[in-house]
């Protein structure tokens, strides 16, 4: 499948094909437009803005303690396949894992609703190759902030996987599927949810919570917040902290948005060097998606984990930290 798009659908078959990647993201690819400047495609993003309207539940639902601890539970558990897995595995390879075990975390990051493997890692390959130019789908330098936050997420132009880009992966048809059929998993975990709330009222009933109260806080809060906190490192990431290397883009450390993503906050780090599954070069920049994968490691389950070497972190490229 290419990653350029040359045929141009008519109105009915541009409508058509944006319904039916609601089900199937791969759907009429060869006929996806490219002419013109990225916009919203809002007909594509229904299902995404019904997820973030779905938070208003809690109008109705109210709240209880094991709905927070759950969503809260979800939120860092799956933070932590973006960050260890659909960022630093599918994206820089940066350890090696069995393919079962890369299946399951392939898995854990698809119910993130952040679509899948290949289209996530695909697209991050390219950042990196195009930081903060002409060419960076979410540079806020270029597009400000909402688009790089948000906006660029509802492209039509930026919805197909740049399967090019991630040959690597590609050849595995598991990960075809879930990439694909993206909303799968995402539905399944809605489902779980609204069943474990269903259990935790006729066995617990004391804790004071229901199947819909746990499907809206434990799934849909729970996910709307990760996306967000995710998408902090695209826009961020690249206005607010300092830099202690030059990358030649706007990356950014910040010890907040570290905190939020397990690790991420310290991007200046990452985009000076990428190859690194460490992000937070010094024992004082808490990067726990590697205390995370160092365990792993331990367990076996994981190796090959890659340091950043001392030559490069107290490198030349070295400067003063800039506080913005």
């Amino acid at each position: 499948m290419s990653d350029v798009r040359t045929l141009h659908p008519t109105k009915a078959q541009d409508f058509w094909f944006s319904v039916l990647r609601w089900f199937d993201s791969w759907a009429g690819l060869e006929n996806m437009k490219v002419q013109g400047p990225p916009k919203v495609d809002w007909l594509r993003s229904i299902p995404f803005i019904g997820v973030h309207g779905m938070c208003l539940g809690i109008i109705w639902v109210g709240w209880s303690w094991p709905a927070i601890a759950v969503a809260t539970a979800f939120y860092f558990v799956r933070m932590f396949a973006i960050t260890g897995w659909y960022h630093r595995y599918f994206s820089h390879r940066t350890f090696k894992t069995s393919r079962a075990v890369q299946f399951a975390f392939a898995v854990l990051g698809s119910s993130c609703a952040q679509r899948g493997p290949l289209w996530w890692a695909s697209h991050h390959r390219h950042h990196h190759i195009a930081s903060d130019t002409s060419d960076d789908v979410h540079s806020p330098r270029l597009g400000g902030f909402l688009w790089s936050h948000i906006g660029w997420f509802t492209s039509q132009t930026h919805f197909a996987p740049r399967l090019k880009a991630i040959a690597d992966f590609v050849k595995y048809p598991e990960l075809r599927f879930l990439d694909r059929f993206d909303g799968l998993v995402p539905t399944i975990a809605g489902f779980g949810m609204f069943g474990l709330g269903r259990l935790l009222e006729a066995y617990a009933p004391t804790l004071g919570t229901n199947g819909l109260q746990m499907l809206i806080w434990g799934f849909f809060v729970s996910t709307v917040v990760l996306l967000h906190g995710t998408c902090t490192i695209n826009s961020l990431s690249h206005v607010y902290g300092s830099q202690r290397y030059a990358t030649g883009d706007d990356s950014r450390n910040n010890f907040f948005l570290a905190l939020i993503t397990m690790g991420e906050g310290w991007h200046n780090n990452h985009h000076y060097y990428p190859a690194s599954t460490r992000q937070g070069f010094y024992w004082w920049e808490i990067d726990v998606t590697y205390y995370c994968l160092k365990l792993m490691e331990r367990l076996g389950l994981v190796w090959d984990i890659r340091d950043v070497p001392e030559y490069v972190r107290d490198g030349k490229s070295k400067q003063q930290s800039i506080a913005v």
